[in-house]
């Protein structure tokens, strides 16, 4: 499956005091934004994120951005999307 959504590179950002990567991406020509928890980057790569949370969040960008969309569709009003480890299934 295709990702239904863009992200904006210039707004990616690692949060390492908030322990999430952040994005504004475009879905539906809307601009939302996105916090990827630490834990949903661990669960998807086995890796702990410490160093290196936006080289993870790339490398399994498809599949994030995958869960991230879905969750788009349901919180239409959030105006942050965060993806907690519980949203992986």
């Amino acid at each position: 499956m295709a990702n239904r959504l863009t992200i904006d590179q210039d707004s990616l950002i690692d949060n390492d005091s908030e322990k999430q990567v952040e994005f504004t991406a475009e879905i539906d020509s809307d601009d939302r934004d996105f916090a990827v928890k630490y834990a949903v980057l661990r669960e998807v790569s086995g890796d702990e994120p410490d160093n290196d949370a936006l080289e993870l969040f790339e490398r399994f960008s498809d599949e994030i951005l995958d869960i991230c969309a879905d969750l788009a569709e349901l919180r239409p009003t959030a105006n942050l999307i965060t993806v907690k480890a519980s949203d992986l299934e």
